[in-house]
């Protein structure tokens, strides 16, 4: 330490952090299901609070490092306290630590959690921008342990909305600036959608920020199950007695589907032939779908080489990211920003989905994939033609999505932790 300001490498290297747990609440019965973590630095230091403790730890390079940290502090508190699988233990997780190596002084307690405990690990949308790969590989790590996915601050950016099919959350956490105006058309927006996504597969639906009876109410009216909030309790220390719950209930998943999206698509949909201007004229109307509505959706796209990545094509698509929550665009020889606001990625010649054209759309409310393999025509461009298939299933296309997006690299995360 450094006079009242600690040094973040003796944090870290002493793991100086403390857990602190809330309690999650079942807002029919009353009923105590669980706690969420809460890491905290060394108290009264200017470190104490999440958002510097993790930006400090940035700015040393050893973030990942951190959120091991955080999470096996909490696996060891909850396991202290005789925490078992019927009780769900909310763990936050930057999907990037999954790329670092765990800790070696932490491997045996995180070994215990995966045997004994029943975590949700929460993910926020923020991080399918910053690290697609990372986000799909750690959601199916999570679920090969037996665990959950929850989606963290649904509502607060209208990104979460539009990458919510990507993170598949077995619990969606309403942002709770949504109780504060419940009667805001934006508030509707979201709730609807989240509605029709805890209908169709099951979620929980989980309202934060609670400090009333009234919006214990206000939560219920918009589908929440289970509330959190300082009505309930605010973070502190686990319970002497711990109380004894049901776990919530899994969403069914799959994971690890190595297929390209002509090969997601192909095998379900009827595939036809066309030329490359045909196959242009389609791929433009469903870009159209992503540059308009109240709820933009998510474009993602390929293409077989960046000669097919025009400027036309990169004016449309930086038109639509300015408005669009996420816009990708890979391919042979195509950079890591081939257009304002457009995430992009090369594709090398190893690469399964190099000679594919593929334009996917994926929002709240709808859903839409044209996928195209090059069949390597000689002659005029143009005249080249292409096997394609279209579909408008959102299983489908939300598969196809998940595959294109395991071939962007990270950025550099800038946002700390809650």
């Amino acid at each position: 330490m450094f006079g009242d300001v600690p040094d973040i490498h003796e944090v870290l290297d002493r793991r100086l952090v403390t857990p602190l747990f809330q309690p999650l609440v079942d807002l029919t019965f009353g009923r105590v299901l669980g706690f969420e973590a809460l890491s905290r630095g060394p108290a009264g230091t200017p470190l104490e609070m999440p958002t510097a403790l993790f930006a400090a730890a940035r700015a040393a390079g050893r973030e990942a490092e951190l959120d091991w940290i955080c999470r096996a502090a909490a696996y060891r508190a909850a396991l202290h306290a005789g925490f078992g699988p019927e009780l769900n233990l909310f763990v936050n997780m930057e999907p990037t630590a999954w790329r670092a190596a765990c800790p070696p002084d932490l491997v045996p307690i995180v070994r215990q959690a995966r045997h004994r405990l029943r975590v949700v690990t929460e993910m926020t949308e923020r991080v399918i921008a910053d690290d697609p790969a990372a986000l799909l590989a750690a959601t199916a790590a999570c679920r090969e342990s037996g665990w959950g996915v929850a989606l963290d601050d649904v509502g607060a950016d209208p990104m979460s909305l539009a990458l919510m099919p990507f993170v598949h959350p077995d619990v969606v956490k309403l942002d709770m600036q949504l109780l504060r105006a419940p009667d805001d058309p934006n508030t509707a927006r979201v709730v609807a959608a989240v509605a029709a996504y805890a209908e169709s597969s099951g979620a929980i639906v989980l309202a934060e920020g609670i400090e009333t009876t009234e919006q214990a109410e206000v939560a219920r009216s918009m589908g929440a199950t289970v509330g959190q909030g300082f009505w309930f309790g605010p973070p502190g220390p686990l319970p002497a007695e711990l109380p004894f719950a049901v776990p919530l209930p899994h969403v069914p998943r799959t994971s690890g589907d190595a297929r390209t999206p002509f090969e997601v698509i192909a095998a379900e949909r009827p595939v036809t032939r066309t030329s490359k201007s045909q196959l242009m004229s389609m791929s433009r109307h469903l870009e159209a779908l992503a540059g308009d509505g109240p709820e933009p959706p998510v474009l993602l796209a390929s293409f077989p080489d960046a000669c097919y990545f025009t400027p036309a094509t990169a004016a449309r698509l930086s038109r639509i990211a300015a408005h669009s929550p996420f816009v990708a665009a890979v391919g042979a020889g195509i950079g890591d920003e081939p257009a304002p606001g457009v995430r992009g990625a090369h594709l090398d010649a190893a690469s399964s989905m190099r000679g594919e054209w593929n334009v996917i759309v994926v929002g709240p409310h709808r859903a839409a994939a044209l996928v195209a393999r090059d069949l390597g025509d000689d002659g005029p461009d143009r005249g080249h033609r292409f096997d394609v298939a279209l579909t408008h299933d959102r299983r489908l296309v939300v598969a196809a999505a998940r595959s294109l997006l395991r071939c962007l690299a990270p950025v550099a995360v800038l946002a700390g932790r809650g």
